[in-house]
């Protein structure tokens, strides 16, 4: 997960400890899913912070080769339902304002932006907060495609 991560984020990659911090709170308060094809062959990981009522992605990545087959919508729609089920009621995120396709994958689950910070990342691009609503019986309710829990 570290390798995809440095390829696809470069200097706001995460590190290995930091994977290794976040496996830690495994299951109090994180979740983490990651799709995988033949061998070892990692294609995308989502990863979910839980403070009910709130819950935060704290990351969603899909290998390069792979993406724009699904496997993005797949794993936020894992983790909006792993939400639900832990009794969250909305989920945050933070996404580069420049990352169009993340920016339509999230608008597509009905994500909205609800504030911008600023220079946030290393190369000076601003980070867009967004917050989705969760109730019983919407699209959160199913994982297509993932294992459950």
């Amino acid at each position: 997960m570290a390798a995809v991560d440095r390829d696809l984020f470069g200097s706001d990659a995460w590190s290995v400890e930091t994977f290794w911090s976040e496996l830690a709170g495994i299951p109090d308060r994180r979740w983490y899913r990651v799709a995988a094809g033949d061998g070892d062959n990692v294609l995308g990981y989502v990863g979910l912070g839980l403070s009910p009522p709130t819950a935060d992605v704290q990351t969603l990545a899909v290998c390069t080769d792979v993406q724009g087959r699904g496997w993005g919508g797949r794993l936020l729609d894992a983790l909006l339902g792993e939400a639900l089920r832990r009794g969250c009621h909305e989920v945050l995120l933070e996404v580069r304002a420049d990352n169009a396709a993340a920016l339509a994958l999230y608008a597509g689950r009905g994500f909205a932006t609800i504030a911008t910070r600023s220079r946030y990342y290393t190369d000076g691009t601003d980070a867009l907060i967004l917050r989705r609503t969760l109730s019983r019986g919407g699209p959160a309710d199913t994982s297509p495609g993932l294992p459950p829990g």
